[in-house]
């Protein structure tokens, strides 16, 4: 049966197989999933033909909801159906998004970080997704872009309806490629042509949504275990934790292959006390944040025997997903992954993102020390990157290169008494201090005169000659960059 309600037209039809109403709202939806009795039904003229039955759909914790509606490009939206798919590294979700007319797009999740694509139509068929190489770069339409991620999914299940259905568990390509401005195009191998998808992130504060997933009367209860290597008990809060570290005994524990059988654990010895306690709650960028990692790390400069140390914090925000808070001997900073590909010149001594330069601070191999609380990605004490830090005035860049992945992130530096009052620590302001730089400005108004100002300055210049003559490198220091969130956070959105 076909409605109309103002200009917008519908199909609703009951279920094959159980009776119950079967809603369509976007003209480009073919499929769809009962929302009584799972059956996947394909719609018919104004029949619908049930051609299976969909797996149950896995808690993601996610705001969002079927029907929940925003605005993109002052635009509205309806979100009327998801998809949930699994690959390697872990798992995500599309939901499709009804627009004005015929039109449909996609806004996709992947732990907390969200990107908006709408059809995107090639000027020439796509390559195979083997020649696609992670790090290589290839145009469309006239665009360079890196390739960022090409990964074997499956559909693990599906609501609502669908412009698309994959077949339920059969694995395909999915690749990304990013560019230096922010766009973010996905080529899904799962049809034939692939089909291909443009767009950006997007912080759902901006989409103005309504009819949000409402937790307020929700228990929150985590995925439990014992320890494997103590017997303590263990909770799992984030769907898709890859690594979590046991409180008792700081075994770090492998939850890739799910919590169900025998788990793998590494123990460690001589634990790291973070400043910031895990659980911790702080207000930094006008969200409240919550410590839900803490990993030490040691990076090294190519032909330098001296090594050097710093902190980083894996915040947590419902919708804004994760950010690193990087505790170095320079100053804490926060950064988040990037959703380009920064553009980096060859030599690696400048990278341009978003229309502006950075050039390279430190180029160094880091290494993962030490590691506490829970982590998206997996995480190993021994873990090797190599790392490049830029700085374009107070903006930081950096990338960060593991066998299998690349990854950028981006963000700025913070006062320490800004950090230490952001976590209720002022008490403590002190073991916040690092080496921030006193601006001449603030020097004038402590009450030193001038001429005290510029003996100073001779002073550091002279001691500044005398270094320069002993060591040929910067030792032991490092940016305020930290690694900028370790290894596998750049991700991808799929």
């Amino acid at each position: 049966m076909a409605d109309d309600t103002g200009s917008q037209r519908y199909y609703r039809a009951p279920c094959p197989g159980c009776g119950a109403p079967v809603e369509f709202r976007s003209a480009q939806s073919t499929f769809a999933v009962c929302a009584y009795c799972q059956s996947t039904v394909v719609r018919q003229g104004d029949t619908l033909a049930r051609i299976g039955k969909m797996a149950e759909l896995f808690d993601d914790f996610s705001p969002l909801q079927l029907f929940a509606a925003g605005r993109i490009q002052d635009k509205p939206f309806t979100l009327v159906g998801r998809l949930q798919y699994a690959y390697e590294g872990g798992r995500w979700i599309e939901w499709i998004a009804q627009l004005d007319g015929d039109r449909t797009g996609t806004l996709s999740e992947d732990n907390g970080a969200y990107v908006f694509t709408l059809p995107y139509e090639l000027k020439q068929p796509a390559p195979s997704a083997g020649a696609l190489v992670v790090g290589a770069t290839t145009a469309f339409n006239g665009q360079n872009y890196t390739v960022a991620s090409n990964q074997q999914v499956t559909l693990v299940s599906a609501q609502g309806e669908l412009p698309k259905l994959p077949d339920l568990g059969k694995p395909f390509a999915m690749v990304e490629l990013r560019n230096d401005q922010g766009l973010v195009l996905s080529l899904d191998y799962g049809s034939v042509p692939p089909a291909a998808s443009l767009g950006r992130s997007v912080l759902l504060d901006d989409l103005k949504l309504t009819g949000l997933r409402d937790d307020s009367g929700k228990e929150e209860k985590g995925r439990g275990f014992n320890c494997p290597n103590c017997g303590a008990p263990v909770t799992v809060n984030f769907a898709d934790s890859k690594t979590i570290t046991c409180r008792a005994c700081n075994s770090i524990i492998d939850l890739t292959q799910g919590i169900g059988g025998g788990l793998k654990h590494a123990e460690q010895a001589e634990p790291v006390r973070p400043l910031i306690a895990l659980g911790a709650l702080g207000q930094l960028q006008g969200a409240s944040w919550q410590v839900v990692g803490f990993q030490h790390r040691m990076g090294q400069e190519p032909g330098d025997d001296e090594m050097f140390g710093w902190d980083e914090y894996l915040l947590y925000n419902k919708k804004r997903g994760f950010s690193f808070l990087v505790d170095a001997t320079d100053g804490w900073s926060m950064v988040q992954p990037t959703t380009g590909a920064p553009t980096m010149a060859e030599s690696g001594s400048a990278a341009t993102y978003m229309g502006k330069r950075f050039q390279q601070q430190y180029a160094y191999n880091a290494e993962t020390t030490y590691v506490a609380g829970e982590f998206y990605w997996k995480v190993e004490r021994g873990q090797k990157t190599f790392n490049r830090d830029f700085a374009a005035g107070a903006t930081l860049l950096s990338m960060e290169r593991s066998a299998n992945e690349l990854t950028w992130s981006s963000g700025g530096k913070l006062d320490s008494a800004t950090v230490a009052s952001a976590f209720k620590l002022d008490a403590k302001k002190d073991m916040f201090k690092r080496g921030d730089v006193l601006p001449v400005s603030a020097a004038l108004g402590s009450g030193l005169g001038c001429g005290t100002i510029i003996l100073i300055g001779v002073v550091i210049i002279v001691l500044l000659i005398i270094l320069s003559t002993c060591s040929s490198s910067s030792g032991g220091s490092r940016s305020s960059g930290g690694s900028y969130g370790g290894f596998s956070s750049g991700g991808g959105h799929k």
